[in-house]
């Protein structure tokens, strides 16, 4: 009983208590810088990184806030252990944690934060190197630069704290095979990406269908594609899965076609109905948003109740909006067309005629009361 009173005297006592608290005031001192520079200092270099010919340094200051901003924090706990009683400034371990593996931590977390798919590297890169990075690239780049960053930071991190990486890594070897028989469905969808990245059926923000989903691709990365369909849903779609599948790029179309059937009534004159299809014909010839090399405008069948008149066109645009559009200002203009020229638009319609032998209908009526 006495040695732990004895324990617990040491611990409390006076001299401890005072480094205690001076080990939480410097803390609470470099907290205070950090707020300062965050404040101060970083908005004023941020300012200056932005007054450069790019903005790549501002990204680059950017990547690095939240890193740079933990460094004070590092500094302070260091300086803080000086002070504090229970804890040895010069043990191995907090030496090493706190002198080389946090400042490969604060360096890996810049470099992971500057890969981002929305980083301005890949666009340095495409701008001043003869390199054509497609849109669907920068994502799984990202991803790739990413994880190597981590691997190898983790790598270092573990050699400075002493464990055997070679070791590890030969670890893995013997247990590749298992690993690989395991994993079978994560490598064939990560070849899967590898050949939509090859091939490149589509790109990032295309309009695609499949005979799954149909929507705007949003991300592609190692195991699946992001496609968002046009109700605003979200789906998930392996790669293995859409590497096999027949896909339509909507958005690599040239133009867009616009064809339908319009029917006039019966009593259509031929010099009339001749005339229409010939203004509709000049209509679509002048008309700027519509593609020249095809147009057809021709009296293609008699139907059940009206006179088929067969149009096939395409707009210039492939813009969804501007294609409805087009649609309806040529709708419109047909409509003027119709109304100048006196032709009907036909309806469907059937017409029955009724005997006018009341005899017929007699002999039919008393047939029926028979019947019944």
């Amino acid at each position: 009983m006495n040695e732990v009173l004895n324990w617990l005297t040491t611990i409390i006592s006076y001299e401890n208590l005072i480094n205690l608290g001076i080990s939480i005031g410097i803390l609470l001192l470099f907290l205070l810088f950090r707020k300062l520079f965050t404040k101060y200092v970083f908005r004023m270099i941020l300012g200056l990184s932005r007054r450069t010919p790019t903005e790549f340094f501002s990204k680059v200051c950017l990547a690095f806030e939240q890193p740079v901003r933990s460094i004070f924090l590092i500094i302070g706990v260091y300086v803080a252990m000086a002070y504090f009683p229970y804890i040895d400034q010069a043990n191995p371990f907090f030496e090493k944690l706190i002198q080389e593996a946090s400042v490969i931590v604060i360096l890996t977390w810049g470099l992971y934060n500057l890969s981002s798919s929305s980083s301005v590297l890949f666009t340095k890169l495409n701008d001043e190197t003869k390199l054509s990075i497609d849109p669907i690239l920068v994502p799984f780049l990202s991803k790739a630069i990413r994880f190597i960053i981590i691997a190898i930071s983790f790598s270092i991190v573990a050699q400075v704290f002493g464990y055997d990486v070679n070791g590890f890594v030969a670890g893995l070897g013997l247990g590749g095979l298992a690993f690989a028989l395991a994993a079978q469905d994560a490598i064939s969808n990560l070849f899967g990406g590898v050949i939509i990245i090859t091939e490149k059926p589509f790109s990032i923000d295309d309009w695609i269908k499949t005979p799954s989903v149909e929507g705007l691709v949003e991300d592609i990365n190692f195991r699946s594609t992001k496609i968002r369909t046009f109700d605003q849903g979200l789906v998930t779609v392996p790669n293995a899965t859409l590497a096999n599948e027949n896909i339509t790029n909507w958005s690599e179309m040239g133009k867009r076609r616009i064809t339908f059937n319009l029917g006039v009534t019966y009593d259509t004159p031929k010099q009339k109905l001749q005339t229409t299809i010939k203004r509709i014909k000049e209509l679509l010839n002048q008309h700027d948003a519509i593609h020249p090399e095809t147009i057809f405008v021709t009296f293609d069948q008699y139907n059940d109740s009206s006179l088929d008149i067969f149009l096939y066109f395409f707009t210039n645009t492939t813009v969804w909006e501007e294609y409805l559009n087009i649609k309806e200002e040529i709708n419109f203009a047909i409509m003027e067309i119709l109304q100048e020229e006196g032709v009907s638009v036909a309806f469907p319609s059937r017409t029955l005629y009724v005997s006018s032998d009341t005899e017929a209908v007699s002999q039919a009526a008393a047939s029926l009361q028979k019947d019944n």
